[in-house]
C-alpha cells in the first residue's frame, strides 16, 4: 500500500486569505500556548511546526545592540535633510541588514521598533535624538518614508515590521513612568496624534509601542485612543507591544490598579498584544494573565484577538512561506551602496545657520580644527556597532591633507593627588585586547558589564596625566593616556577600562566635589565616592579620598595655540549622547557647556575667523554674533566627519535645514511638563518671540529666486504652485516650504504651519517648477464646539519660502469652510475638558477606563472659559458632576459668581462623582467662566429649565 502524504494545514496555504490561514492557525493552539504567545518571547510550538518569535529589534538609524552594522545619521538628523526619498532609502537598507545579519544570527528579530514620532515640542527633552521634527508634518511625512523602507514594496511579504514608538505625548524622561501629561482636546488632534495618524494611514506600520507616562492622567498602557483612534486608521491588524517594564509600572510605579492580574486584563483589553517585561523570563507575565483569567478579569476571546495580531504581523513577514518570502533569502550588510548612503544621508543632514562667507573654505587653507567633539564619532543607545569610522578630524585630514590641518582637542591635563601625597596611577596593560562595548550583540545591552580583564588603577609618586572633560552639569569624565575611559566594574575597582563612555547607566562619569583644600571625586554611575586604600583605588560609601587636582595645562592653552597658528579655526562642540540627555535624563539648560564655552573664546580671541560646527543631538543657544559661520549636524553617524569636511571644503552644498526651533534663552521655553503648545505658545506654531534660528532654517553656498505663486481652491484639494531658480553659480539643493495662515481665525491657530515642502536639486541657471495638492483638511482645526474637524470659512494665506521666517512669497484662498456655531448647551452641556483656555487646570482620567476630568492643577484655583454658549430663551439651573472636594464656580463673561457648587462632603473617591444642583437665570449666547478649587473632579456641566 502507497502511504498517504498528509494533508497541508490551512494556515500553511499561500493560496488562501491571510484572515483565514491566521484563524487556523490561532485555532489550533492551545490555551497555555496563546498564553506564552503575548510575553515579548514567545516559544516555539514544535508540534505545528511553529518557531519561537520575539518582538523588538532597534533599529532607528541603523541595527542597534546586535554588534556592527552600517550606522546612518541619528534620527533628528534624518528629519534635517528634509529628503523623505533619502530617508525612504535608508530604511530600505537597515531592512535589508536585518535581514542578512538574521540570516546569520536568529536573535536579530523582524519585528521592528522604529521610527520614533514623539514630536520634538521641548529641546531639554533627553530623547530629543531619537525623534524627527516638533513639526506633526514633516515627522509623518519623515516617519511615512522610514517606515515604508523598511517594510519594503513587496505587495504581500514585508521585508520588517515597523512599529512607532512612543505612543502618546511623550516629552519627558524626569519621572517618566508616573508623570501624566495633560493635553487638550484641540493639542491631542492637531498636535500629538496627528503625526501618529498620518503615519499609520500611509500603510507601511505594522503596530506602535505605548510609552512609559500617561496622558490626561491615565496610563498609556490601558488608554483608549489605541481603539478609538489607532485602530480606525487602518485595515491591517496592528501589533501593539508595550515598553519594557511597562505592565509592571501600572502597579509598583503609577500604583494605577491594586494587582497585576488588574493591570495585565486591563492592557490587554485597551489593546496591549505583546508583553516587554522581565527580559526573557516569560513566566511572570504569563502567571499574571493565567490569574486574570482564573478571576474572570479575561476571557480566551480576548487572548485570541491579541494573537490573531501577532500572527497577522508573522504571516505578513513570510515566516509560513519560506518557499515563497522574497526577503527570505536576501539581504544587504555594509555594501558600498550602504556605504555611500550613509555619507549622503550624512551630508544632507548638514545645517548651514550662519556664513559670512568664510565657507567654503579655498583648498589652501590652513585650518586649525579644535574642541571635544574634533576626534570624535560618537554613537548613542540605540546605535549598531561602527565598522567603519570619520571624525572631523579623519574627514579633514582626507580632504586637505594633514600637513594643512592642526589639531588642538582642548582636555584638561590633569593628575590627581592623594592626601598622602601619591598620584593616581594606571597601570600599563600588558597585552589587553581593544575591546568596544557592545561589539558581540546583546539583546538587552544593558546588561553588559563592566571589564575586570584589566589592572585596577593604584597609586605611585609621578602618577598618569589625565584627560579631563567637564561635560557640563557636573559631569566630567578622564581618559587615560592610551585612550580608555575611567570606569568601574561590578567589583567597585576603577580600571582605565572603557573605549567610551556608554550603558544604561554611565560608568565612565565622574563629579569634583569641594571639600576642604581639595575634592571629593563621586563617581556618578553608583553614588559612591572614590576612595585609596591598601586594596587598591574604588569606590565606596565611607573613608573617601581627597585629591587635589593637579593641572598640567588647561584646554584653552592648547586651542589657543592651535588657532592663532591658522587662517581659519574650526571649533567642534556639541554633546556626548550618553552623558547629560539622554534616555532616562533631560536636560536642564540649552546652553553650551562651561568648558566648551571656554574653549569658543579661546579660539575666538586668537583667531577672528573662528567656524563652530556643532554636533549634537538637540540644540543650543549659542552667540553667533561674533563667528565667522556656525554649522550644526546630528551625531551623523560612521561618515559623519567625511560629510562634514566636504561641505567646508564646498563639494557638497549645504542643505539641511533646522526640524525644530532653536531658541535664544532657557526663558523662552514653557517648563518640560507643559504639554499645552497652544497655551504655552510652544514651538514655531505658537511661538511669540524671536528664536536665536527659526524652524526650517538652513543656509546655502548659492541663492534662489521664488516666482510666480498661484493658488486655486478645486473640491477638496487646494492647488498650489510656485517656481524656484537657483540664481547662483553651484549646484545645490534647496528646500521649498510651503505654509499656512488662517487670516482671521475665530480661535488662537498657529502663526503658520507647514503644509508640504520639497526638496529639489537646481543646477546654475535652472529653474523647478513646484506644485502642491493640499487637502482641504490640512486647513481644519479641532472644534472643541462640535468634537470634530471644521474647516474656517474666509481667507488662508499661503506662504512660500525658505523657512518658516523666510517668506518669499505670500498669496490668498478663499476657502468655503463651516461657519463657527455656539455651543448647544440645552443639548449637550459641557464637556468638562473640551474648554478654549485654560489657567492652572490639569486634565485628568474621569474613569479608568475611558473619559476625561479636571481639575486644579495646585493648590491655587484652576480657571477655565467655554465660548459662545447658547442657552437659547433661559436656563435656570446648572448641573455639574463633580468627585471629590472643592468648589466649582460658575459666572458668564467675567462677571460676578452666579452660582458656586460644593459636595456636601468629599465623595468616597475620585472615580465616585456627584450630581450638584444650582439655580442661575441666563439665556442668549455667553461666554462660561468656571473656577476650581481643592482636589475637585469635574467632568460636565449641564443646563436645563
Amino acid at each position: 500500500m502507497t502511504a498517504h502524504t498528509p494533508p497541508t494545514a490551512p494556515f500553511r496555504d499561500p493560496q488562501l486569505p491571510l484572515a483565514k490561514r491566521v484563524d487556523d492557525l490561532l485555532g489550533r493552539l492551545t490555551l497555555d500556548e496563546k498564553i506564552s504567545f503575548l510575553h515579548q518571547f514567545a516559544p516555539a510550538v514544535e508540534r505545528l511546526g511553529v518557531a519561537a518569535f520575539r518582538t523588538g529589534q532597534e533599529a532607528l538609524h541603523g541595527v542597534a545592540w546586535m554588534g556592527p552594522a552600517t550606522v546612518f545619521p541619528q534620527a533628528v538628523g534624518l528629519g534635517a535633510t528634509w529628503n523623505p526619498e533619502l530617508v525612504r532609502r535608508v530604511g530600505d537598507a537597515v531592512s535589508k541588514e536585518v535581514r542578512a545579519m538574521r540570516a546569520k544570527d536568529d536573535r536579530v528579530g523582524l519585528n521592528v521598533w522604529a521610527p520614533t514620532v514623539n514630536l520634538l515640542r521641548h529641546p531639554l527633552w533627553g530623547r530629543n535624538e531619537e525623534g524627527y521634527s516638533e513639526d506633526p508634518k514633516l515627522t509623518s511625512a519623515i516617519a511615512t518614508a522610514y517606515t515604508h523602507g523598511l517594510r519594503g514594496d513587496h505587495p504581500t511579504y514585508w521585508r520588517t515590521a515597523p512599529v512607532l514608538k512612543h505612543w502618546l505625548a511623550h516629552n519627558n524622561e524626569t519621572d517618566r513612568a508616573t508623570t501624566s501629561s495633560s493635553v487638550r482636546p484641540r493639542v491631542l488632534h492637531e498636535y500629538d496624534l496627528r503625526a501618529f495618524r498620518e503615519t499609520v494611514e500611509a500603510g507601511a506600520v505594522a503596530g506602535v509601542m505605548p510609552a512609559y507616562n500617561l496622558v490626561n492622567g491615565r496610563p498609556n498602557h490601558v488608554s483608549p485612543y489605541l481603539a478609538e483612534h489607532l485602530r480606525t486608521w487602518s485595515d491591517e491588524d496592528l501589533l501593539v507591544c508595550s515598553d519594557a517594564g511597562a505592565p509592571t509600572n501600572l502597579v509598583d510605579a503609577e500604583h494605577y490598579f491594586d494587582t497585576h492580574e488588574e493591570a495585565t486584563a486591563a492592557s490587554l483589553v485597551a489593546g496591549v498584544d505583546s508583553f516587554t517585561d522581565h527580559g526573557t523570563d516569560s513566566s511572570q507575565m504569563t502567571g499574571r494573565l493565567r490569574g486574570a483569567l482564573e478571576r474572570g478579569l479575561l476571557t480566551e476571546a480576548d487572548l485570541d484577538t491579541a494573537v490573531r495580531r501577532q500572527l497577522s504581523v508573522r504571516f505578513r513577514l513570510g515566516e509560513f512561506d519560506p518557499d515563497h518570502d522574497p526577503h527570505g533569502a536576501t539581504g544587504e550588510f555594509d555594501t558600498p551602496a550602504h556605504r555611500a548612503l550613509a555619507q549622503e544621508a550624512a551630508e544632507q543632514a548638514i545645517v548651514l545657520l550662519k556664513n559670512d562667507g568664510v565657507l567654503p573654505l579655498a583648498r589652501d587653507t590652513r585650518i586649525a580644527v579644535v574642541g571635544l567633539l574634533a576626534d570624535e564619532c560618537k554613537l548613542d543607545w540605540y546605535s549598531g556597532t561602527l565598522i567603519h569610522r570619520s571624525t572631523p578630524l579623519e574627514g579633514l585630514y582626507e580632504r586637505f591633507g594633514a600637513e594643512r590641518v592642526e589639531f588642538a582637542e582642548g582636555v584638561d591635563r590633569v593628575r590627581l593627588k592623594t592626601s598622602a601625597g601619591a598620584f593616581l596611577h594606571v597601570p600599563v596593560a600588558e597585552g589587553a585586547a581593544d575591546e568596544v562595548r557592545g561589539a558581540e550583540g546583546a539583546l538587552d545591552p544593558a546588561l553588559l558589564a563592566g571589564r575586570t580583564d584589566l589592572p585596577p588603577l593604584t597609586t605611585d609618586a609621578a602618577g598618569t596625566e589625565l584627560a579631563l572633560v567637564d561635560w557640563g552639569e557636573g559631569a566630567l569624565t578622564l581618559r587615560a593616556p592610551d585612550g580608555r575611559y575611567l570606569s568601574v566594574a561590578e567589583d567597585g575597582c576603577l580600571r582605565a577600562s572603557a573605549d567610551q563612555p556608554g550603558g544604561w547607566v554611565v560608568q565612565e562619569t565622574f563629579r569634583l566635589e569641594p571639600h576642604g583644600d581639595g575634592h571629593l571625586l563621586k563617581h556618578l554611575g553608583t553614588g559612591r565616592h572614590v576612595c585609596v586604600s591598601a586594596d587598591g583605588v574604588k569606590v565606596a560609601d565611607t573613608d573617601p579620598e581627597v585629591f587635589e587636582l593637579v593641572v598640567a595645562e588647561r584646554g584653552e592653552e592648547a586651542v589657543a595655540r592651535a588657532a592663532a597658528a591658522a587662517d581659519v579655526v574650526m571649533v567642534v562642540a556639541g554633546n556626548d549622547p550618553h552623558i547629560n540627555g539622554r534616555e532616562t535624563e533631560d536636560r536642564t539648560t540649552l546652553c553650551l557647556p562651561g568648558h566648551q564655552e571656554r574653549l569658543l573664546r579661546a579660539a575666538r580671541a586668537a583667531n577672528p575667523a573662528t567656524v563652530l560646527a556643532l554636533v549634537s543631538a538637540y540644540p543650543y543657544a549659542v552667540d553667533p554674533a561674533e563667528l565667522s559661520a556656525v554649522l550644526w549636524t546630528a551625531h551623523g553617524g560612521q561618515a559623519a566627519g567625511t560629510a562634514l569636511a566636504r561641505v567646508l571644503a564646498g563639494d557638497v552644498c549645504p542643505a539641511g535645514r533646522l526640524p525644530q526651533t532653536w531658541y535664544a534663552d532657557d526663558a523662552d521655553l514653557p517648563g518640560l511638563l507643559d504639554y499645552d503648545v497652544i497655551g504655552a505658545h510652544q514651538t514655531y506654531l505658537y511661538f511669540e518671540g524671536t528664536p536665536l534660528f527659526p524652524f526650517g532654517h538652513g543656509l546655502s553656498y548659492t541663492s534662489f529666486a521664488y516666482g510666480g505663486l498661484t493658488a486655486r481652491a478645486e473640491g477638496e484639494t487646494v492647488r498650489v504652485s510656485f517656481s524656484v531658480t537657483n540664481t547662483g553659480d553651484v549646484t545645490a539643493d534647496e528646500v521649498a516650504q510651503l505654509y499656512t495662515r488662517a487670516v482671521d481665525a475665530s480661535v488662537p491657530r498657529p502663526r503658520r504651519a507647514l503644509l508640504d515642502h520639497r526638496r529639489v536639486t537646481l543646477a546654475p541657471g535652472a529653474t523647478a517648477e513646484l506644485d502642491f495638492d493640499v487637502p482641504l483638511g490640512a486647513f481644519a482645526f479641532w472644534d472643541v464646539a462640535q468634537d470634530r474637524w471644521r474647516v474656517e470659512p474666509g481667507a488662508h494665506e499661503l506662504l512660500a519660502g525658505a523657512s518658516v521666517e523666510d517668506v518669499r512669497l505670500r498669496t490668498t484662498v478663499m476657502l468655503d469652510g463651516e461657519p463657527a456655531l455656539p455651543r448647544a448647551v440645552l443639548t449637550k452641556g459641557l464637556a468638562a475638558a473640551g474648554f478654549d483656555e485654560q489657567s492652572g487646570i490639569e486634565i485628568v482620567d474621569r474613569t479608568k477606563v475611558s473619559g476625561d476630568a479636571v481639575t486644579a492643577a495646585g493648590p491655587e484655583t484652576g480657571e477655565l472659559v467655554y465660548r459662545a454658549c447658547d442657552f437659547g430663551r433661559g436656563v435656570s439651573q446648572v448641573t455639574v458632576e463633580v468627585a471629590g472636594e472643592g468648589t466649582v464656580e460658575l459666572s458668564l463673561d467675567g462677571g460676578p459668581a452666579l452660582a458656586v457648587l460644593s459636595p456636601a462632603a468629599p465623595t468616597s473617591g475620585p472615580y465616585d462623582y456627584v450630581a450638584l444642583s444650582a439655580s442661575i437665570a441666563a439665556a442668549g449666547v455667553h461666554d462660561v467662566h468656571l473656577r476650581l478649587r481643592g482636589p475637585l473632579r469635574l467632568a460636565h456641566v449641564g443646563f436645563s429649565g
